[in-house]
């Protein structure tokens, strides 16, 4: 049995897609592949116990039924963090060699997916990405996800603390990148990581489609109210412009984004005319101003959602930008697609060659 300790850089890298996508295409080459997620930050229900809501959603996508306590053996709650700060942390490691134990018989490849950052989540109480790692006998993959630049040094750190831990990081995938990064990352960084004893086993080229988040969500994640269309809430935004300039030049920049939400002041209906006309997915209504009647029918008659926030135009905008790069992977056919990506553009069998499969 091959344990794999999938984890990443930073938050929210990638690492249950890839879980998933490698997941499901052992399962399809006839391995039995088993799943755990040994530090959770997540809480939630599932079968009656609590667990962590990314190990939940792994295993329905990978078709297992394991008990949460096994596979989330510890569950990182506001008590358990009180706890922790206020009395050493024991037995906790114990608790998950226990539990991997349980969860790998009969199984060809564990995945184990790991929680935040490597190297520091989970080290005020010792369940730390090597500390695990060290504890399972188990070899690691890093996702690390492009960000105005790539992680490579930490990338380089975490092969020497594993290799202090006699532990092996088996690899990286680089995720995410920009197309005007991906000469950089595929000429210049690659070969770098890989002189240095880090194989690179894809570079995962940006889609606009994976950051993409239903409306109904953009709205909840906003703090705001859908006025119109709301039976069209499942539609999906790909990006986001901002209406704050002229409209002669807001509509040469909403002809390049079609599938953009415009975020424009609640005053401004010559912008919303413009962006309702065009098509746009959703409209986000800033300053807690409602449109005038005009709007609203024209938005309800084509099936537009209006969404009316608090925030001015500005923070909004920020705010978007952190639900983009903070939002978590639910929807089928974003999985679908996702696993696709993932597939092109990971070196599989490289992969597998290097796990011993």
């Amino acid at each position: 049995m091959v344990g794999l300790y999938i984890g990443s850089t930073a938050q929210f890298a990638g690492k249950n897609l890839m879980a998933m996508a490698l997941g499901l295409k052992l399962q399809k080459e006839g391995f039995n592949v088993g799943y755990m997620k040994p530090v959770g930050a997540m809480p939630g229900l599932g079968k009656g116990k609590e667990g962590d809501e990314d190990a939940f959603f792994v295993q329905e996508v990978l078709g297992l039924s394991q008990d949460p306590e096994l596979v989330t053996p510890v569950l990182v709650t506001r008590d358990f963090k009180i706890k922790a700060f206020r009395t050493p942390c024991q037995g906790l490691l114990d608790g998950i060699v226990k539990a991997y134990g349980e969860l790998s018989k009969g199984k060809d490849v564990m995945l184990i997916g790991g929680s935040g950052s490597f190297l520091h989540a989970g080290r005020y109480c010792s369940v730390d990405g090597p500390s695990v790692v060290a504890a399972l006998g188990a070899k690691t993959l890093l996702i690390d996800r492009y960000n105005k630049e790539l992680n490579y040094d930490y990338l380089l750190s975490a092969k020497d603390i594993l290799e202090s831990k006699d532990c092996q990081l088996l690899g990286a995938v680089l995720n995410d990148v920009q197309p005007g990064y991906m000469a950089e990352a595929l000429d210049l960084v690659k070969p770098s990581l890989e002189v240095r004893g880090i194989e690179v086993f894809g570079v995962v080229p940006h889609d606009a489609f994976m950051s993409g988040i239903k409306v109904s969500e953009l709205a909840e994640r906003l703090g705001g109210r859908i006025i119109t269309a709301a039976n069209k809430a499942d539609r999906l935004v790909d990006t986001f412009l901002i209406g704050t300039m002229q409209v002669e030049n807001f509509l040469t920049h909403f002809q390049r984004h079609k599938n953009a939400a415009v975020i424009v002041g609640g005053d401004r209906a010559d912008l919303q005319l413009v962006a309702l006309e065009g098509n746009c997915p959703c409209l986000v209504l800033t300053g807690n101003l409602y449109p005038n009647d005009i709007i609203m029918t024209r938005a309800e008659v084509l099936g537009v959602p209006t969404i009316v926030v608090r925030g001015d135009t500005f923070s909004t905008a920020k705010l978007m930008e952190t639900v983009q790069a903070t939002q978590k992977l639910r929807a089928q056919v974003k999985i679908n697609h996702g696993a696709q990506l993932i597939n092109a553009s990971v070196d599989f069998p490289a992969l597998k060659k290097k796990l011993g499969l």
